[in-house]
């Protein structure tokens, strides 16, 4: 039975046309130890064929786009793995399927090392405005470690190229919590960083996955990780050294010069609508989540076929929308506006979690700053804590 304070609950959001495309590229050249995205080592064949195929599935979603597109994200997988030649075909036919802002913001990722002054020239033409470099670290120990093909002069490298083609806005991946690794090494990171003078950086705690090399090294005790204090210290030590670098964290993981946060991924964060293109890709449309399917052959032979390469669907109810409200907005250091859940939703933050906000509060792990529910500096490290208090929360 549903509860009460439920009765007027609703998402406006669900009826709304989305404004962002996230569009998957799923090739790399190596596969690293601890990935577990959908990826794929492929002959040139292959990938040529697959931007075919992404051109038809834009066909097939173009008419979910009754607005101009704002944000556009080209993830991977390696998404610099293409050539130049195929990057000018992808973005004319994406914009011949999609309106598109004058204004839109459109990031590329990009290994180091996968970037030529000439493709980042056929990026800039096309358009891309924004460029994220998966550095992961500047030790080259700790790169050979987690697979990664590049060293740390080839992240400098890569920046510099960027620079130089025209891009402002450049972010700069990096990870920690990896194994052997120590705080010395993630300050000796944050201080290269500092000396490419880059507008956002992401740092990520190192997350094992299952089906990965490195999932099979923990089970056999073979991968020596920091530890969770030691992770603790090295969060700090990255947020304290950035902000004294003018970068602010603006989201768990990511820190930003005021004004060069990405467009984009507030999109996920403000739990709003975007179409996702591209095998095993996820998007979130009219109330629904969706996933492509992960195969390459099936995902040829639907869009080939005029059927989208849709393999699951789920519906998301106005209850779980207002719980990923919740867990994603505290994500961001704006917090959850009261006002702004209220007007999306149709009912008040307090009539709906206000058990679980006054739970949070009393553990000091969220507070009202106005009318912002946000966390506390001593929730930044254990975020999680606070986003699971939402999971189910409104379940029957």
């Amino acid at each position: 039975m549903q509860r009460p304070e439920l009765d007027n609950a609703r998402d406006v959001l669900h009826s709304v046309s989305p404004t962002s495309l996230y569009v998957h590229i799923p090739f790399c050249k190596s596969r690293c130890f601890y990935c577990d995205f959908t990826t794929y080592v492929a002959p040139a064949q292959v990938i040529n064929a697959y931007v075919d195929h992404l051109l038809q599935e834009f066909a097939l979603l173009a008419p979910m786009a009754a607005n101009p597109l704002k944000t556009i994200f080209f993830g991977g997988g390696t998404p610099t793995v293409l050539s130049s030649a195929q990057w000018r075909r992808l973005m004319t036919g994406l914009r011949q399927a999609f309106p598109v802002s004058p204004d839109a913001e459109i990031t590329v990722e990009a290994n180091p090392g996968s970037v030529q002054a000439e493709k980042l020239a056929v990026l800039r033409e096309a358009g891309v405005n924004r460029i994220s470099f998966g550095a992961q670290s500047f030790n080259d120990r700790l790169l050979l470690a987690i697979g990664r093909l590049h060293d740390a002069d080839t992240v400098r490298e890569s920046v510099r190229l960027a620079k130089q083609a025209g891009f402002e806005r450049i972010n700069v991946d990096l990870m920690f919590g990896l194994p052997e690794q120590t705080l010395a090494d993630v300050q000796e990171a944050v201080d290269a960083l500092a000396a490419l003078d880059i507008c956002h950086v992401s740092a990520y705690w190192l997350k094992v996955e299952t089906g990965t090399p490195f999932a099979d090294w923990q089970a056999k005790g073979a991968l020596p990780l920091p530890g969770e204090d030691a992770e603790a210290e090295m969060y700090d030590a990255i947020q304290s050294a950035l902000s004294e670098r003018g970068l602010k964290r603006y989201e768990v993981s990511n820190f930003a010069v005021h004004g060069h946060e990405a467009a984009h991924n507030l999109v996920y964060w403000h739990n709003e609508p975007y179409l996702a293109v591209g095998v095993g890709a996820h998007g979130y449309v009219g109330g629904e989540r969706y996933e492509n399917t992960h195969s390459l052959t099936e995902y040829a032979r639907h869009v080939s076929a005029g059927v989208r390469p849709v393999t699951a669907r789920h519906s998301v109810s106005v209850a779980e929308s207002m719980e990923n409200t919740m867990m994603l907005g505290l994500r961001l250091a704006e917090g959850v506006d009261r006002r702004r859940f209220a007007q999306r939703h149709g009912v008040d933050l307090n009539d709906v979690f206000g058990a679980e906000v006054a739970d949070l509060a009393a553990k000091q792990l969220v507070e009202w700053r106005g009318e912002r529910l946000v966390l506390t500096d001593r929730a930044w490290p254990v975020a999680n804590l606070v986003f699971e208090a939402f999971i189910g929360a409104l379940a029957d």
